[in-house]
């Protein structure tokens, strides 16, 4: 499960920018491409946040769709995979949304 490890840098990441401030909320951002699991995010934040400035804090994820942008003809499209074919008959398309994994925004007490 490497969602572990996210969970420990997203804890790590915050914690140094927070400094001896206390988080009250934290937000991320995860595409649903991303191959990361926000229910395992969730069930590994309280033990990881433990002993830090985040414990007790609230984990706030949105999840945000896949969506691709065609090479060839530039239309738009939503994705469910990495891969897609554009309704002008290509299958050069981008991704360009769906991969992230961000830290949003984090609230101090």
């Amino acid at each position: 499960m490497h969602e572990l490890g996210i969970t420990q840098n997203i804890v790590s990441i915050v914690s140094e920018k927070a400094g001896d401030q206390k988080i009250k909320r934290v937000k991320l951002e995860i595409g649903k491409l991303s191959a990361i699991m926000p229910d395992a995010i969730r069930f590994c934040f309280d033990i990881c946040a433990e002993g830090t400035v985040l414990a007790g804090a609230k984990l706030e994820i949105d999840e945000i769709d896949g969506r691709g942008q065609c090479n060839i003809c530039g239309a738009q499209m939503p994705l469910t995979l990495l891969a897609g074919i554009c309704a002008c008959g290509a299958n050069d398309i981008k991704c360009i949304a769906g991969e992230e994994l961000l830290i949003k925004e984090m609230e101090v007490v």
